[in-house]
């Protein structure tokens, strides 16, 4: 069933778990994530974000695939758009039929990222659809220009919150998104976790959870975090998966798509586990 993720994450702050959002990159990746939810009959975030959108697949494509698979599905399925880099791209998505869109202004200003997301959460409410917003900053370890990242604070989360009237939040408390360097594990500072949680009760979203350590990712779900972004681990463990096979014939292709969904799969499902998530 396609939802918006509001009940999803009230049930989640209530009973301390969390909800995987898995990102995909083509139609095929919609189709599978799906699935496995229904296998393990659990509820999923599904997401595209904007940064890949292109000749692999459109927002239209996304929004049509997505809405399909995910009305038929027999568990909760939110369509999210993940890191949506413009109030344009954002309201789009909105129109095309997804049920949760991310507007990521972090980088700007605190008024600049309160007006910005205030712009989006005004459109999107009109419509039955909820928004994710960001503060502080979450570094990306794919460009090297983005090496800081901008811890969120309890005040400023609380007044963020307050101010932009966003249904989630994402917060910097030591990921970062990618492959983390020398494949260390982050330090997570769990005391600002305490602190913004205390502050707020906006549902808080965890992005770069890949790599962070099934530890860390476990304690964030019991203490507060809803939602954690996977996306890296999925796509690393297809890629692992996929050097199982190694002809080049038309029965070595069909092999080659099954190991990158199995591999895929089973990432998702182990982090269903780690984050205890519950229907």
């Amino acid at each position: 069933m396609l939802v918006n993720s509001s009940l999803l994450f009230k049930k989640a702050q209530k009973e301390h778990f969390a909800i995987p959002s898995a990102n995909f990159v083509d139609m095929e990746g919609i189709k599978n994530h799906v699935q496995c939810a229904e296998e393990m009959g659990l509820p999923l975030i599904i997401a595209i974000a904007e940064s890949h959108l292109g000749d692999n697949i459109n927002l239209e494509d996304a929004a049509l695939v997505g809405r399909k698979y995910a009305k038929e599905a027999s568990v909760p399925i939110v369509l999210h758009l993940d890191h949506g880099e413009s109030v344009e791209t954002c309201k789009k998505a909105i129109d095309l039929g997804f049920t949760s869109v991310m507007i990521d202004a972090s980088t700007k200003s605190f008024e600049e990222n309160v007006a910005t997301t205030r712009e989006v959460v005004e459109y999107a409410h009109a419509r039955g659809v909820v928004v994710e917003a960001e503060i502080g900053h979450v570094a990306s370890n794919f460009n090297m220009n983005d090496t800081e990242a901008l811890y969120t604070t309890a005040e400023e989360a609380a007044e963020f919150a307050k101010q932009s009237g966003c249904d989630s939040l994402a917060i910097s408390i030591g990921t970062a998104h990618g492959v983390y360097k020398a494949k260390a594990i982050p330090e997570i500072s769990f005391e600002a976790l305490a602190s913004i949680r205390e502050a707020t009760d906006v549902p808080l979203v965890l992005h770069g959870g890949s790599g962070s350590g099934d530890e860390n990712l476990n304690r964030c779900a019991r203490e507060g975090i809803c939602k954690v972004n996977v996306y890296t681990d999925l796509y690393l463990a297809a890629l692992e998966e996929s050097q199982t096979v190694k002809g080049t014939g038309a029965a070595d292709y069909i092999a080659l798509v099954a190991a990158l969904k199995k591999g895929m799969n089973d990432c998702l499902k182990h982090y269903y586990k780690v984050f205890e998530t519950k229907n």
